[in-house]
């Protein structure tokens, strides 16, 4: 079994938040409060963003795309619960990621050493696009065939999802989005992305992946107060196989997007005080 360290006390935390997303919501008086049905737009598909004149965004179920293996799970798991704890058994376990043994040692050296792009305001894509702080807002425009989707932290960007059957260009210059065609199977969004460059994370814990990434999601509204989304992962430059992860997120209503200012140079956790196991030189200026 491969290990990853993590504190016990932060993975129960992680289960716990992931089953409460599935749960019904509650009154104040703890009645349950059925679900309004899934809206749609005029022409039929299912709307993944605000009613007219309400407010609201989408919520991310989990920052982490791979659980770790650890004593909680195996606990879990012998108590007759084989997800792992994971809500619809979206996530894998770390032993179950085919990555090619450099891609391995890259992701863990991540854990400890590498603060994500993301903190330093870089654009993302794939499942961080997805999990990110204060909420994700999503914006169809019908008569463009474009799906927007808008995120207020970290580097405050947009992601264009063109749904009018163009193919992805043959000359793409490597992003940290990449780029983004989209069509509907049912009531499901379903997202193909190339043209990654290999600086950007996938998520917040560093899975990395090459040029060669290929990413399929898919989007589909369970209920008016929930969303599953699912990533499936194809990069034969970082693993040996396909392999997929996801979450469900949550509708909060009555908020939506703001200025977020994200600060290019915040060394606010490497000047922290410590015991110096970092490995910072604080006598030299510090280069993010």
């Amino acid at each position: 079994m491969r290990i990853r360290p993590v504190g016990t006390l932060k993975i129960l935390s992680v289960l716990i938040l992931s089953s409460a997303l599935v749960q019904p919501l509650l009154a104040q008086d703890g009645a349950t409060v059925p679900a309004r049905p899934i809206p749609r737009l005029p022409s039929g598909e299912v709307s993944l963003e605000a009613p007219q004149g309400e407010l609201g965004v989408w919520n991310r179920g989990d920052y982490r795309s791979i659980v770790p293996e650890t004593e909680v799970q195996t606990a879990l798991r012998d108590r007759g619960r084989p997800d792992g704890g994971n809500p619809m058994n979206l996530k894998p376990l770390f032993s179950a990621v085919p990555f090619q043994p450099w891609a391995e040692t890259v992701y863990l050296y991540r854990q400890e050493h590498e603060i994500e792009p993301y903190g330093r305001c870089k654009p993302t894509g794939g499942f961080r696009n997805m999990a990110v702080p204060y909420g994700t807002d999503i914006v169809q425009v019908p008569e463009e065939q474009r799906i927007y989707i808008f995120h207020t932290g970290g580097s405050h960007t947009y992601r264009t999802i063109y749904l009018d059957g163009r193919p992805h260009p043959t000359d793409l210059d490597p992003s940290y989005g990449g780029h983004s065609v989209g069509h509907w199977e049912g009531d499901t969004l379903v997202v193909d992305t190339v043209g990654f460059n290999e600086r950007g994370w996938i998520d917040a814990y560093g899975v990395p992946t090459t040029t060669q990434a290929h990413l399929i999601e898919r989007l589909t509204r369970l209920d008016f107060n929930s969303m599953s989304y699912e990533m499936i992962v194809d990069d034969p430059g970082a693993y040996t196989a396909t392999w997929k992860t996801g979450m469900v997120m949550r509708w909060t209503p009555d908020v939506e997007t703001f200025q977020f200012l994200c600060q290019d140079g915040n060394l606010a956790q490497e000047l922290m005080v410590g015991d110096g196991s970092s490995g910072i030189d604080r006598t030299s200026p510090i280069v993010p």
